[in-house]
């Protein structure tokens, strides 16, 4: 099963990286997160010299996705730990959902207040687009941070909402020894002179597409699901939980991913459209899907010229890690 970018794909992905061979690491010992600036606002992101991830910020210049995103997403041992389709071919991958681009941020029913109008920026499908428009900041160091505005435009080219985002990259390692990765998603979406409503369906938000080994569920699935509820396996659909975690083994070597919820995002513990083929969303809005009430129960409104922020942390680790580890974590993020 081919989950490892050779040297010759991976050189095409991560170009600056194999041009020369050299480590660098904070004057303190810390890592060294370095992010290097490509053509059509491509960013590079590696740690001590070896890939984590790219920034990738969609449209034309990606082969036509209609939202940023970050592809390939290695863990510390330098598996790739997402889907690789339909960014790129892979043996064993199913070829499904073509807007599950590796790690994204996105909503499935955003429109004016009014009701007047509800757009699909989850899949795209009816031409609306989450449009990068510029990198504020690309810093490196022991953290690295990347900042972009991006512009949520609807098929006839208005603009329906404004994004800032902030995306913080770090790496480290448990109290136990298992390294991990981690990327901090600060997402502000501001509204205009118009009230907006992100709507409720079960259609987003903060979301990453596991590779094939990693899957409860499928054709080489050999992974496990696991929320901080307790709850486990295909169950996790749709209930709240701080966090909600995939492990299982890719190149047959233990990894995992999770996503921790930011405990002053508003409806913390989220809910979560996680599902057993290899989905996993954060939701704080799907609330009628999930819970099977009224219709808009979930519905959220940005005042005009108010914004919502909301704050995830994903981790990608190395071997095994436990729920009270990630109940550690979560108490840390939550003191960041």
């Amino acid at each position: 099963m081919l989950r490892r970018l050779n040297p010759q794909v991976a050189a095409l992905v991560f170009p600056c990286l194999f041009m020369v061979s050299v480590t660098l690491t904070a004057d303190d010992g810390d890592p060294m997160i370095e992010l290097t600036r490509q053509a059509g606002d491509r960013v590079l992101v590696s740690v001590d010299g070896q890939p984590f991830t790219e920034y990738r910020p969609g449209g034309e210049v990606d082969g036509g996705g209609h939202l940023p995103y970050l592809y390939p997403v290695y863990g510390p041992g330098g598996q790739a730990l997402t889907r690789n389709w339909p960014m790129s071919e892979a043996e064993d991958e199913e070829r499904d959902h073509p807007h599950h681009r590796s790690l994204w941020f996105a909503h499935g029913a955003v429109g004016p207040a009014d009701g007047s109008k509800r757009y699909d920026f989850w899949t795209g499908r009816d031409g609306s687009a989450i449009v990068h428009e510029k990198i504020l900041a690309a810093e490196s160091g022991e953290t690295g941070v990347l900042r972009t505005t991006n512009a949520w435009v609807a098929p006839a080219g208005e603009e329906v909402l404004r994004e800032e985002r902030t995306m913080t990259f770090h790496a480290g390692a448990f109290d136990t020894g298992q390294a991990w990765r981690a990327i901090d998603f600060d997402v502000r979406l501001q509204a205009g002179d118009v009230a907006v409503v992100l709507g409720d369906t079960k259609e987003g938000t903060m979301a990453i597409r596991v590779a094939p080994t990693l899957r409860h569920q499928g054709e080489h699935a050999a992974g496990a699901m696991l929320s901080s509820e307790g709850v486990e396996g295909a169950a996790v659909w749709g209930k709240r939980a701080a966090w909600v975690h995939y492990s299982g083994p890719v190149d047959g070597r233990p990894v995992g991913i999770a996503i921790l919820d930011y405990p002053g995002n508003f409806r913390h513990p989220t809910w979560w459209h996680a599902r057993a083929y290899g989905l996993f969303a954060a939701n704080p809005f799907g609330v009628h899907d999930f819970e099977k009430a009224k219709k808009g129960t979930g519905d959220w409104t940005i005042p005009a010229g108010r914004e919502l922020r909301l704050r995830y942390r994903l981790l990608f680790h190395d071997g095994e890690v436990s729920g009270q580890q990630l109940d550690v974590e979560l108490k840390r993020y939550r003191a960041d």
